[in-house]
C-alpha cells in the first residue's frame, strides 16, 4: 500500500523542548513571570511561540519586550548548539522505515534544520522538510500536514503521522490521517483524541508497518 510516514520534530525526532522550555523558564523569570520547567512542559508542548507569549503575557499582566523573541530565538540555538540530543532510539528507527518520510513541524525552517543537522538525521529527509513558518499554518490546523501530503504526492488517508502533542494529534486527525502518539508518560490524552500511543521509539518500526 503507497504510504508516507510525517514526522513532527521536536519531542519526535529531537529532544528539544526541555532544552527550548528551559530557556523560555530562564528569561521570563527576571520580568516577573513565574514559570515552572514542568509547567511549561505541559502547558505549551507543541504550541505557536506567538501564542506561549500571548498566553503568558495575559496571564501574568506583564507585556514583554520588543526584542524578546529575537533574543529568545538567539539563547534556545545556542542551548541547542551545546545540548541537544536525538529521541533515544529514533536513529535506528528511521533506519529500519523503509517508507517515504518527512518533516511537518511547527518551528521555523532554520531550528528544524538547524537540530536534525547536530543531531545527525537531517539525510533521513533531504529537502522533505515542511515548516508551518512557510506555510502559515500552526497545529492544530490541519493545513500544515495537508500541505506535506501534496507536496509529496500523497492522499491524507495514504499518510501516518508520527506526533507526540496535543495540538500534533489534533491536526493529523482534523486532516484525514491516521496518527501514532509517543509519550513518555501514559499518553491518556493523545489517545482519547485519536492516536494510537507508544512509548519506545524501537518499537516504530513495527508500529509503521501494522498500521500501514
Amino acid at each position: 500500500m503507497k504510504k508516507l510516514i510525517i514526522f513532527d520534530c521536536d519531542g519526535v525526532l529531537v529532544d528539544s523542548e526541555k532544552i527550548g522550555n528551559q530557556v523560555l523558564v530562564d528569561m521570563v523569570r527576571p520580568l516577573g513571570v513565574p514559570l515552572s520547567h514542568v509547567e511549561a512542559c505541559h502547558r505549551f508542548k507543541g504550541c505557536k511561540l506567538a501564542d506561549i507569549i500571548q498566553e503568558l503575557e495575559e496571564s501574568s499582566g506583564h507585556t514583554f519586550p520588543e526584542d524578546f523573541v529575537p533574543n529568545f530565538r538567539r539563547e534556545m540555538h545556542a542551548a541547542f548548539e551545546r545540548d541537544i540530543l536525538p529521541i533515544d532510539g529514533i536513529a535506528e528507527a528511521l533506519a529500519n522505515i523503509c517508507l517515504p518520510k518527512c518533516v511537518a513541524s511547527g518551528g521555523p525552517p532554520e531550528k528544524i534544520q538547524q537540530t536534525l543537522s547536530i543531531t545527525g538525521l537531517l539525510h533521513y529527509f533531504g529537502e522533505n522538510i515542511f515548516s508551518s513558518y512557510v506555510v502559515k499554518s500552526w497545529k492544530p490546523e490541519p493545513g500544515l500536514f495537508l500541505h506535506a501530503a501534496n507536496a509529496m504526492g500523497y492522499e491524507p488517508s495514504e499518510c501516518l503521522v508520527i506526533e507526540d502533542s496535543v495540538v500534533g494529534v489534533k491536526a493529523a486527525v482534523a486532516a484525514g490521517m491516521k496518527v501514532l502518539g509517543y509519550s513518555e508518560s501514559s499518553g491518556q490524552e493523545l489517545q482519547q483524541l485519536g492516536a494510537t500511543v507508544f512509548h519506545d521509539m524501537k518499537l516504530l518500526p513495527e508500529m509503521v508497518k501494522k498500521h500501514c
